[in-house]
């Protein structure tokens, strides 16, 4: 394990860094005596992707997500994905309430009656890729939040779940030759479970226009007990060509990580942006007119065949299209309440498609306790999108669901969580005033994957300075809209020209705006501590 040096050693390590230059020289001059010294290959430059190749590789590496729904009794969609605007009506704080009516869109759907028919739920996942140079060769980590506006039987809202696929080798080209998923990692209620490249259990759909891991989500259902509940998202451990081999009148159930038995699987949710997955698959877009035929409507306990699981599409967002809502200077409070907030100083404004900035630089207060309208209390306590610690990497990856959940700490907002160079977040960003005290922009933990066993350490690095620069070859995706928000539009497909797929076997057939928060104090910058492994 790497220890810090200590000052003396550094002193020592300095010297013979001047030494070691001269030493080079006269073996160099003395070349007449032997063959010359092996020129050493040089470094990479920096390089970055562009837009369109973010774009790109967020859409080839989406999951494909298999889903067991709980929708008997009146209640079918609920557990469809939706996106945070499915009701139109600008205002996240009725989401809960209206997703409980989510019986009704589909009835009068079905019926044709025009009821509900100006709501667009539109299956999303809202995203954000994290490009940097990892020594001579480019890495990429890109996260999906998977969004259900209401979770535990309809009791709670905005239920956030996201999966992490962290991918080493980079090329510009999505599947190139020598491109590696070195790890995903999934939000099990409290915990981050991971899965390597070299762990069983890490199964992907694989095809031209994309690699998709596979991934099981409950169905919204609550639980006193240690089952599979509130949406919770598992690795599936079956290989996919095991799944596409099955009759179309196989029962639809998935081994899970962490699970001896098999679950239900009563939804496949499938990118749009990948047509050879939604080819065979057959998957359909979700709206108004499909939404009578693309409702489970059984019981979370009832075994379906292949045939029956209902297939649909899904977009990718972004999460910077969410994050200025929380702002301080925005009309927060239609969304979110003042109980809970966080500090985020940014170096640079948070931009949407157009390349437009939506939020302002320096230290700027974002609020971040839900809004339920439907609460006498306004809330069910959840928090947003700002409060998330996977969105900073600050968190401990484990290989085994827990029950109850909980996981060892790791702590980087109070810079006590260090890295395998023993950095804390403040020594990688040089912003030592910032521990406990405000979360600077591009903070970023990217995990490398072995597991260590103590508190407050990860493997991997805290990103150092200015990697997020395109001089750099990083990009901090988190702050930027790259997709398209179609805004009012029904679901589409596709969004890009169709590929000719591989043959594979198909299985079965406007509110007051809040108080301004107080000014924060100026943000210091110190110089980074950096040892030499990391430069």
């Amino acid at each position: 394990m790497f220890h810090p040096l200590s000052p003396s050693r550094r002193a020592v390590l300095k010297q013979r860094t001047r030494i070691v230059p001269l030493i080079l020289l006269i073996l160099l001059g003395l070349s007449f005596l032997g063959p010359r010294l092996p020129a050493r290959p040089a470094q990479a430059a920096p390089w970055s992707l562009t837009a369109a190749q973010r774009r790109a590789y967020l859409q080839y590496y989406a999951p494909v997500i298999l889903k067991r729904g709980d929708e008997n009794d009146g209640k079918a969609g609920r557990d469809w994905l939706t996106n945070y605007d499915f009701d139109q009506d600008h205002n996240f704080a009725t989401n809960r309430v209206n997703w409980r009516n989510i019986n009704q869109y589909v009835a009068a759907a079905t019926s044709g009656s025009g009821s509900y028919s100006h709501w667009r739920i539109r299956p999303t996942l809202y995203s954000s890729l994290i490009e940097y140079m990892d020594g001579s060769s480019k890495s990429l980590v890109m996260l999906y939040h998977v969004y259900n506006a209401a979770d535990k039987d309809g009791s709670q809202i905005h239920d956030w779940e996201r999966v992490e696929i962290a991918v080493r080798g980079v090329t510009g080209t999505p599947g190139s030759s020598g491109e590696v998923v070195n790890h995903v990692t999934v939000t099990h209620h409290h915990d981050h479970i991971i899965r390597r490249s070299y762990d069983a259990g890490l199964n992907f759909m694989s095809n031209t226009t994309g690699k998709h891991v596979l991934i099981w989500q409950a169905d919204e259902s609550d639980s006193t007990v240690c089952g599979t509940y509130g949406h919770e998202l598992r690795f599936v451990k079956n290989s996919y060509s095991s799944i596409a081999g099955q009759s179309s009148f196989a029962n639809a159930e998935v081994n899970v990580s962490g699970k001896d038995e098999a679950k239900n699987v009563h939804y496949v949710f499938v990118p749009d942006g990948s047509s050879a997955a939604v080819s065979s698959w057959s998957a359909k877009a979700l709206s108004y007119a499909t939404a009578g035929s693309l409702a489970s409507r059984v019981d979370n306990e009832n075994t379906v065949d292949w045939y029956q699981v209902k297939r649909l599409t899904y977009e990718l967002q972004d999460l910077a299209d969410i994050f200025p809502t929380h702002w301080q200077h925005s009309a927060w409070s239609t969304h979110w309440l003042s109980s809970e907030s966080e500090d985020v100083l940014l170096e640079s404004p948070i931009i949407n498609e157009a390349g437009q900035a939506e939020v302002s630089t320096g230290l700027q207060r974002f609020y971040t306790k839900s809004r339920d309208n439907g609460k006498s209390d306004l809330t069910d306590g959840r928090e947003g999108i700002p409060e998330k610690d996977w969105f900073y990497g600050d968190y401990a990856v484990e290989l085994d669901e827990d029950c109850p959940s909980g996981s060892k700490e790791f702590d980087g907002y109070s810079g006590q969580g260090l890295d395998s160079y023993g950095r804390s977040r403040g020594a990688a960003s040089g912003y030592y005033t910032s521990h406990n005290a405000y979360w600077w922009q591009h903070d970023f933990f990217a995990h490398s994957g072995p597991l260590v066993d103590a508190e407050n350490r990860e493997s991997g690095t805290w990103l150092v300075g200015a990697w997020y620069t395109a001089a750099n070859g990083g990009f901090d995706g988190r702050w930027v809209q790259l997709f398209d928000d179609r805004p009012g539009s029904e679901a589409t497909l596709p969004l890009q020209p169709t590929a000719t797929p591989r043959p594979t076997a198909t299985p079965g057939p406007t509110a007051t705006p809040g108080p301004t928060a107080t000014p924060r104090p100026t943000a210091t910058r110190e110089p980074i501590t950096c040892p030499p492994e990391c430069r």
